[in-house]
């Protein structure tokens, strides 16, 4: 569709301490080397808004997810976070579902809004569902998802979810080969084929346990390639960071609307 220059701009000015201009949004992204698939939030290229990155020095996934001493991550993160505001990103988001841990922090530590996981949309989705029926969050690995991380995001204990974790008892080899430090290649590689069917496998295997499941959150950011493949097996809502991100822009750039009457 034609569209003429947003004549809403007429004049500018400087908004505080911000370097750039016409921004996205900031995405913290962890200090480790493997790629992405489409669709996986540290490839850019699937977006239709602009994505800005930032390393968060030091923070790898083993740091992230598995020590139990998750402090030494605080820093890098905040001083990553804010590096993206002062760019000028509209909104700061991150690359893990792990980095729920962070979500209070990191919000106080900007002026910009902030969506650290994609776990956020776990109230959300269990407000849509009523309460007969579960969200059934799809983590990488259920042990390291701890109640803390559920309550920085929101997730009231003993409520209407249920969760699994795709890598556990090493159901999911490929995408081990991406970010499990002890299995993967170098450098790190994967096929798509190989794990959309073990990914796949594994969604449907929960989306069967539990019957009154109503909605499916998939944790990770490597999963989300997979979101509409899912979706094709079963007919339910499927959250992912796709439909976060999607929703973080759209809030802090609202699109004008084009028609007729």
């Amino acid at each position: 569709m034609y569209r003429n220059r947003d004549l809403g701009i007429n004049h500018i000015k400087a908004r505080k301490d911000h370097r750039c201009y016409g921004m996205g949004l900031g995405i913290i992204i962890l200090d480790d080397v493997y790629p992405g698939f489409p669709g996986d939030v540290r490839n850019a290229s699937a977006f239709p808004f602009p994505i800005q990155y930032e390393i968060a020095q030091g923070v790898d996934i083993w740091a992230l997810v598995h020590e139990e001493d998750k402090s030494p991550c605080l820093e890098p993160i905040q001083r990553a976070a804010k590096k993206l505001e002062s760019m000028g990103c509209r909104a700061i988001a991150a690359e893990c579902g792990y980095f729920a841990y962070f979500q209070k922090d990191i919000a106080k530590h900007v002026d910009v809004p902030v969506f650290m996981s994609s776990l956020l949309q776990v109230p959300f989705a269990q407000q849509l569902i009523g309460p007969e029926q579960v969200v059934g969050i799809l983590a990488a690995r259920k042990a390291q998802l701890r109640q803390a991380h559920l309550d920085a995001v929101g997730i009231i204990p003993g409520t209407n979810y249920v969760i699994e974790g795709a890598e556990d008892d090493g159901r999911c080899e490929e995408f081990e080969h991406l970010w499990y430090k002890p299995k993967r290649p170098d450098p790190p590689q994967a096929y798509y084929d190989k794990a959309e069917e073990e990914f796949m496998a594994v969604a449907v295997e929960f989306y069967e346990a539990h019957p009154n499941m109503g909605a499916m959150m998939l944790e990770c950011t490597g999963m989300q390639p997979f979101a509409r493949a899912i979706q094709h097996q079963i007919d339910i809502p499927i959250f992912t960071w796709g439909t976060l991100l999607d929703y973080a822009y759209s809030v802090v750039v609202h699109r004008d609307y084009y028609g007729h009457v």
